[in-house]
């Protein structure tokens, strides 16, 4: 069942993935049986168990008569096919000219999860960056924007971070690794430099903040491997989702295969890391270094 964590993409995946279950456990019918069944398009059952679109009631009742489900099970199934039809708007709704469809995606998850596992090598995670440190990043990332637009991403950061650490009674548990190379490239010049660096130091107390750095001496477990992040969930019943970072942008990964081998790979990151405490050190040095 949703919780307060709960956001309408996540009821929506939920939804789907029980939906999905069902499907398996009913004689296991294919998608194409069930689309038969309804008289709708094969990829119409497809987008709904993959929580991108919306099951109509109509739908949902020929669901619950096709796949048999019992009295009790089917009401607790309509209180969920409820809330992932509820016309709610998320915080970042007044940001939708400027978020992409992607982005949007992202935030939902981010919005629902209760831990993040992030790696990154040449940029600071964006939790954790200061105003000007994001938008310099930002200027830079999204180039053919123009300077309106560039502050609304800003902004949008800004709000991520108070709702996932800051304005919340249940903040997102963060576990970062980052390459020692992001700590001295000089994003926005010297001074937004130094201030993002003390900012690294305060924010790395936070008690759901465990940010580790990667030494260069152990620059081959890190100059591999691109950035990466892997959202979990307090709901059992939602599955782990990673996005990976690349030149074409965000790759939204939830093959449990995939997710396998990235959190092999967080672990090893983790293991080639310096502690917490010795990573604020290196954070502090590389800050003293340039006063």
């Amino acid at each position: 069942m949703t919780n307060s964590n709960s956001t309408l993409l996540m009821s929506r995946v939920t939804f789907g993935r029980a939906l999905r279950r069902l499907r398996h456990e009913a004689n296991r019918f294919t998608i194409a049986e069930v689309a038969a069944a309804l008289g709708c398009d094969i990829s119409l059952i497809s987008r709904i168990e993959n929580g991108k679109r919306v099951c109509s009631q109509q739908h949902f009742a020929h669901l619950m008569d096709l796949y048999q489900v019992p009295s009790d099970q089917r009401d607790e199934l309509a209180e969920l096919h409820a809330a992932a039809r509820e016309r709610r708007q998320p915080w970042w709704a007044p940001y939708g000219d400027v978020i992409s469809a992607q982005y949007e995606r992202f935030l939902g998850f981010e919005a629902a999860a209760s831990k993040v596992h992030e790696y990154q090598v040449g940029i600071l995670p964006g939790l954790l960056q200061t105003e000007a440190y994001a938008t310099a990043v930002t200027g830079v990332g999204f180039a053919s924007l123009g300077p309106d637009q560039i502050e609304a991403l800003v902004e949008v950061r800004s709000l991520r971070q108070r709702h996932c650490l800051h304005e919340t009674t249940a903040p997102l548990e963060c576990h970062y690794v980052i390459a020692q190379a992001a700590l001295d490239f000089q994003v926005g010049g010297a001074r937004t430099h130094q201030e993002q660096l003390g900012h690294l130091v305060e924010i790395s107390a936070h008690p759901s903040v465990d940010l580790r750095v990667i030494p260069y001496e152990k620059g081959e477990q890190a100059a591999q491997i691109s950035a990466f992040r892997i959202l979990q969930f307090s709901d059992e019943d939602v599955p782990d989702v990673a996005f990976g970072e690349s030149v074409a942008g965000s790759l939204t990964m939830d093959d449990p295969r995939d997710l396998r081998r990235l959190h092999r790979l967080s672990r090893s990151l983790t293991d080639a890391a310096l502690s917490p405490e010795e990573s604020r050190d290196v954070i502090a040095r590389t800050r003293n270094r340039g006063s």
